[in-house]
């Protein structure tokens, strides 16, 4: 049998997501360093033709489990798909996006079929045909570099932290006949705000923090929009109900690696950092000159963001024109 790396991939309402690229990108160099092929395993309902363009990120041949009771992520259904799909196939590695879906998935995968698992992985190489990856720990703190042992391992990759890679191949598709079998979940609803970027697949950020004073995240708005990004916030200010919970950076919100994160009124708290610091280029906005975010900041800029940020928002548009 042929080796195969296998990228699983994620997708909305038949839209895929932008990791799943950064996933099948990333899963051909490693096919590629293991002299193996990349396939990719699509679930969904009616997501064949769509499924077709995969090719063009690199998978030799893209496996489509297209059923009705698939339209949605259950996790139940999608574990078992997986699974099956992954013991047929005997993939020499697997690959994922680290999104909120896929942390799921991968964590019920590993479960399933006992196969090793790291998780939110920044950076991935092969070492004598073996898999190393390298993922954060502690907040951030540290990098620490994963071997595994076992068949199959598992790696979710964290979203903007892998480049994507278009080639000239196009995979054929391969329609999946799997039994899902009977799911004790019920899916009941699920609601997207239209328009909004998801921050963990944003290249831009601008987040909130205690020193925005309140709700009014206007200024805050007005510059993501200008910039064509997303709209980030604080601990601090989502427990004060200023922002929704999606929208929190944090160690205990979203992990995000935009190419530009602009923090204002945001003190740098350790675990405020622990979500942004893959970050490519951090900007601070401060009134305070010794906040921590600084020590994280490739620019900081000391004065009350109410004032600056408008002046930001006015010659970005005056660029733009």
């Amino acid at each position: 049998m042929a080796q195969y790396v296998l990228a699983i991939a994620e997708q909305v309402d038949g839209v895929f997501r932008k990791v799943t690229f950064e996933a099948l990108s990333e899963g051909r160099r490693i096919a590629e360093s293991l002299g193996a092929e990349l396939k990719a395993l699509v679930l969904g309902d009616g997501i064949s033709d769509a499924a077709a363009d995969l090719g063009k990120y690199g998978a030799n041949a893209i496996i489509v489990a297209d059923q009705p009771a698939l339209a949605e992520y259950m996790t139940d259904t999608y574990t078992h798909v997986a699974a099956e799909t992954i013991t047929a196939e005997q993939p020499v590695a697997v690959i994922l996006g680290a999104t909120t879906q896929g942390k799921d998935l991968a964590a019920r995968l590993s479960a399933r079929i006992n196969a090793p698992l790291a998780m939110d992985c920044v950076a991935i190489r092969v070492e004598t045909d073996n898999l190393v990856a390298t993922r954060p720990m502690y907040g951030g703190k540290v990098l620490a570099e994963v071997t595994f042992e076992g068949a199959a391992p598992i790696v979710a990759i964290r979203p903007n932290a892998f480049a994507i890679l278009e080639t000239d191949g196009a995979g054929t598709v391969a329609p999946c006949d799997i039994n899902i079998g009977d799911s004790v979940l019920k899916f009941i609803e699920k609601k997207i705000e239209a328009g909004k970027i998801e921050l963990t697949e944003a290249d831009i950020i601008v987040s909130g923090g205690r020193g925005m004073g309140g709700t009014d995240y206007t200024a805050v708005e007005q510059l993501a929009d200008a910039l064509g990004g997303a709209v980030g916030a604080s601990r601090s200010a989502v427990d004060e109900g200023w922002r929704p919970h999606s929208d929190q950076v944090g160690q205990t919100g979203k992990t995000v690696a935009p190419n530009l994160y602009i923090a204002c009124g945001i003190s740098g708290a350790i675990q405020h950092l622990a979500g942004m610091s893959s970050s490519k280029v951090v900007v601070a906005i401060n009134k305070d000159d010794e906040a921590p975010i600084f020590a994280k900041a490739d620019y900081g800029i000391v004065g009350d963001l109410h004032e600056i940020i408008p002046l930001i928002t006015a010659e970005v548009k005056k660029l733009k024109s």
